[in-house]
């Protein structure tokens, strides 16, 4: 078998960690070899690399492999960050690193909770859980009432961390949150969502099987 030349991304369409692995790697223009796969039936190789058999999983050449999405939103920025992500325009990068931690953490425990409540324990009540998850989006709105982006006027590693999570809740009930006098936040969203670079990351892959060939991503 010959010696990959590029990066294997082990990555799955819809997942917002994946989301905002692909996102970095687009910017950075780090290409790899995509392997889409389906949640159900989560390929060997995988799991191999990666006991835990979550995505995205992103092994290097060097054999180093990746299993957290900031892990591998950092590697691609630090290998080339011509937008300046890293680097945000107000505040600083351990204000960026807070906010991200307050999504992926009780952010994202009201996520799942709200949205997959039958899969927790019984009495876990969705209503509860989408109000807690909201007291996270008027925080977000309140800094997005005083500047475009989250730190600044221009998009930083926080935006593109952040918002494929707000997308997920917003979608578990789309007409519950376009009610919500949330207009900063609703605003940002609808413009990370029409944008090209998420339009590309979002590209219908077809599941990899052992033998396909690989799309090379970002194309």
């Amino acid at each position: 078998m010959a010696e990959p030349t590029l990066p294997t991304l082990y990555s799955f369409r819809r997942c917002p960690y994946a989301m905002r692995a692909r996102l970095a790697l687009s910017a950075s223009r780090q290409q790899c070899a995509l392997r889409e796969i389906v949640l159900r039936d989560k390929p060997a190789d995988m799991i191999a690399l990666s006991p835990k058999a979550t995505v995205p999983v992103l092994k290097l050449l060097d054999d180093t492999v990746l299993e957290e999405s900031l892990d591998i939103m950092h590697w691609a920025l630090g290998e080339n960050d011509p937008e300046n992500w890293l680097d945000p325009e107000v505040g600083t990068s351990a204000e960026v690193k807070e906010l991200i931690a307050e999504s992926d953490g009780p952010f994202k425990h009201n996520i799942d909770r709200y949205k997959y409540a039958i899969r927790y324990e019984e009495g876990t009540d969705p209503v509860f859980h989408r109000t807690e998850g909201a007291a996270f989006l008027e925080k977000l709105n309140g800094r997005l009432g005083k500047h475009t982006h989250l730190f600044g006027d221009r998009p930083c590693l926080a935006d593109f961390a952040i918002f494929p999570f707000v997308r997920q809740f917003a979608n578990t009930d789309r007409a519950w949150f376009d009610a919500q006098p949330l207009p900063h936040l609703q605003g940002w969203l609808a413009g990370h969502l029409e944008s090209e670079r998420f339009k590309s990351i979002m590209t219908k892959w077809p599941v990899w099987a052992i033998g396909d060939e690989e799309p090379v991503f970002p194309a």
